[in-house]
């Protein structure tokens, strides 16, 4: 379980990733984004339709405790989060629409979070359901720095940028202290956890970057907006879990509710690191196709 302070210092930390977030984004590049809104739609259809569906699927499958299986559907129910901003930038992604994808969902996130938990996770024998009218209150709390970063930006594009950096820096940053802080303490709780939690955990941003990717292919989107989509499809705001976790839960409730989550952050920096090169290595080659058929048709000329 996490310790009073951490779990302060995780909702400190989740405020400056959320206004970072914000002041990545103005007013006008929404309503830019909206002129051909296919790529947001279809990443909202991957984040609160498959993502949902899939972990309920995965928990079912491998017959998951209430409590993991509260901990899976949760993870699946969440928003993008903002380090799939930093791998789709590296990964030569369109970083304007995985911007745009990830406060989209985190937007949409006070209204679908609470439905998708109660249409997949209502029926979970126990008293292992989440309240719905805490996960607004805390939603609508982080809406507030999110909102406030994009005024920032519009008024201040200079400091906008710096505190959108600083957000990214503290996405990560939120992973590096719990590995740090609470994975030393519950080294035993790992090493004894049965391997489906960890292919669950696992499997989860794994079956979220295909599905994103072969759904975008299918409805006609471009690959490098496909390979966009697939990222933020696959990486899920593990951080909001884990804090609406430790607001809901407590003692070892919240140990085994809130495993899950955190072993879901910890290695979707793994897998992502890996899908980045890969995504990167395909991008570099489509460039250099493309300059290579533009050098031959000056060459015709």
């Amino acid at each position: 379980m996490l310790t009073e302070l951490e779990t302060t210092l995780l909702g400190v930390m989740m405020i400056i990733i959320m206004f970072g977030m914000g002041s990545s984004l103005t007013f006008k590049d929404f309503a830019i984004a909206f002129r051909k809104p296919q790529a947001i739609l279809v990443g909202m259809l991957c984040q609160y339709g498959l993502m949902p569906l899939t972990a309920f699927l995965l928990a079912t499958v491998f017959g998951l405790h209430p409590a993991y299986m509260i901990g899976l559907i949760l993870m699946g129910c969440m928003p993008g989060g903002t380090t799939s901003n930093i791998f789709v930038y590296f990964s030569k992604g369109r970083l304007s629409l995985s911007i745009l994808m990830t406060v989209c969902s985190t937007l949409m996130a006070v209204v679908m979070v609470p439905v998708t938990m109660a249409l997949y996770g209502g029926g979970i024998e126990g008293d292992w359901q989440v309240p719905p009218d805490q996960v607004i209150q805390l939603l609508v709390v982080l809406m507030v720095p999110t909102l406030m970063g994009m005024v920032l930006r519009r008024y201040n594009a200079n400091i906008g940028a710096v505190v959108e950096l600083l957000g990214g820096i503290f996405g990560v940053g939120v992973i590096i202290f719990l590995l740090a802080s609470w994975v030393p303490r519950n080294w035993e709780l790992m090493m004894n956890t049965v391997p489906s939690i960890y292919v669950v955990s696992i499997g989860l941003g794994l079956v979220g970057f295909a599905l994103g990717y072969f759904l975008s292919r299918g409805l006609k989107l471009n690959p490098i907006r496909s390979r966009t989509v697939s990222m933020e499809t696959g990486i899920q705001n593990g951080p909001l879990a884990i804090l609406i976790a430790a607001m809901v839960f407590t003692g070892d409730d919240q140990a085994h509710v809130i495993l899950i989550p955190i072993l879901y952050s910890i290695f979707i920096v793994l897998t992502s690191t890996m899908l980045m090169f890969w995504y990167r290595r395909i991008t570099t080659r489509e460039e250099l196709a493309r300059d290579n058929r533009k050098i031959g048709e000056v060459r015709k000329q």
